[in-house]
């Protein structure tokens, strides 16, 4: 009797162990990144980039909301969110007072599918099958009906409101003590919103750095933003992978970027000209799927410094 049920029971327990672990503990430990990033001119004073992404917020996690309001007190000289704020109709209030502390500094942000649609329950097997067929979001798949709208809106004028440059497929100038970052920015790719024709050009020469910010990092707007010769691209959207398996990795990005490269800092080549990608985990999961395995929750802390 031992033998025959033995294996499966300790399988069993081993799952519910994990399961209690990723759920209890690892969605709950957020942690903080911290790279430096060689683009700006030589000579200049390094400058400081809070990236904040994925947080996916749903009422109630307090946790969540206290740890990204003490994120002000790394006094970063400026924030960059790069979406997916939401995962719940309601939680628009307590995503502007969990970023309240961080809208105090100069900003700028773009949204992700989810600040716009709710999450809908889906099984989490299909992400392999729709990597294996070349299938993300809308690129590939049918559009999505009968879908929760968030009030993306209310969410657009609080950020408004402190200051932060709205980057939907435009562009704006943060000027900090004297240095002037250009940053052009996208709507989200996953959902077929983004207008690289509308921003197209490349760097000005009037901006001392250059940087493009998009939520899901596909190879179609990596390669028009490195073509174009932007030194440094911001993105998120992958969550690290979200479910990895220790000492190999992820096995999805949720869009066709490799694997290699679903988070942190690495770089980009396009026709010839090569970009550092700086690719966040975010520190939030759908709310259908409240886990996190080996690739905990975090932010990142940039330093960007001379290229020299």
């Amino acid at each position: 009797m031992r033998a025959r049920y033995g294996i499966p029971l300790g399988i069993t327990a081993a799952g519910a162990a994990g399961l209690l672990y990723a759920a209890g503990f690892e969605a709950r430990s957020f942690r903080l990144r911290r790279v430096t990033i060689p683009v700006l001119p030589s000579g200049m004073r390094p400058l400081r980039v809070l990236q904040v992404s994925d947080i996916h917020l749903v009422s109630g996690q307090r946790k969540k909301q206290r740890w990204l309001r003490s994120l002000a007190g790394l006094r970063p000289d400026f924030v960059i969110n790069t979406g997916d704020n939401l995962s719940d109709p309601e939680g628009v209030p307590e995503v502007l007072d969990a970023l309240g502390p961080l809208m105090e500094f100069p900003g700028a942000y773009v949204f992700g599918s989810n600040d716009y649609y709710g999450p809908k329950l889906r099984n989490p097997a299909r992400y392999l099958f729709e990597k294996a067929q070349g299938r993300h979001g809308l690129n590939g798949n049918p559009p999505a009906v009968d879908v929760i709208h968030n009030p993306w809106e209310d969410l657009r004028d609080g950020f408004d409101a402190a200051g932060w440059l709205n980057l939907t497929n435009t562009r704006g100038t943060l000027k900090i003590e004297g240095t002037s970052i250009e940053l052009t920015g996208l709507d989200d790719p996953h959902i077929k919103r983004d207008r690289y024709a509308e921003v197209s050009g490349g760097p000005s020469d009037a901006a001392d750095v250059s940087m493009g910010v998009v939520h899901a990092p596909y190879l179609r707007v990596l390669d028009s933003f490195t073509a174009d010769g932007y030194p440094l691209v911001l993105a998120g959207h992958t969550h690290g992978g979200q479910l990895c398996i220790p000492f190999y990795g992820a096995l999805v990005t949720n869009c066709d970027l490799d694997t290699d490269r679903v988070k942190g800092l690495s770089t980009h080549t396009s026709q010839g000209r090569t970009s550092y990608l700086h690719v966040s985990a975010g520190c939030g999961t759908n709310r259908y799927t409240p886990i996190r395995f080996a690739c905990p929750p975090e932010a990142t802390l940039m330093t960007l410094v001379g290229r020299d």
